[in-house]
């Protein structure tokens, strides 16, 4: 037979507190996660976190080049004839995104929209009518001229 030394009360109010001081304590140990880009090939999808990201805040010239180079990321495999799926956060969409293909920005307009389409064929022909196996794609959030967040997939063409 045991005695209780508290209230059932007690108890509970003292478990609530034991909680919610673990849960702030746990909060203030971590950095806020980078906003998430996605691609999406079929029902196969990825997603990742910023390989470059300076909070929102402008990312350094001197950094920039290294970052578009980075060989990182994500990988899915894709077939010459599907659609891949570019989705990212709305906070990513707000200041406008664009592709870059290889480290190369691919387009000149940035995209203000969360998701979109492109087709699988056009990241892997390049200009010599030459194919690769693989394409290295990178998200760049720009504000203004400014790049402010990338984030790298490697795209794998299925054999």
């Amino acid at each position: 037979m045991t005695v209780a030394f508290f209230s059932g009360r007690a108890r509970r109010a003292g478990v609530a507190l034991g909680a919610v001081s673990a849960g702030l304590l746990v909060l203030s140990a971590c950095d806020k996660p980078t906003p998430l880009a996605t691609v999406t090939v079929g029902s196969d999808s990825v997603n990742s976190e910023a390989s470059c990201y300076n909070e929102g805040g402008a990312i350094k010239e001197s950094l920039i080049q290294g970052c578009l180079n980075k060989k990182t990321g994500k990988t899915i495999t894709v077939s010459m004839d599907d659609k891949i799926r570019f989705g990212v956060d709305p906070e990513i969409a707000e200041h406008g995104w664009t592709l870059f293909i290889g480290g190369q920005q691919a387009e000149q307009e940035p995209y203000k929209k969360t998701y979109r389409t492109v087709p699988a064929s056009a990241f892997f022909s390049a200009q010599t009518g030459e194919t690769s196996s693989t394409a290295q794609i990178s998200i760049v959030e720009t504000s203004g001229k400014k790049l402010t967040g990338i984030w790298h997939f490697t795209l794998k063409k299925a054999s």
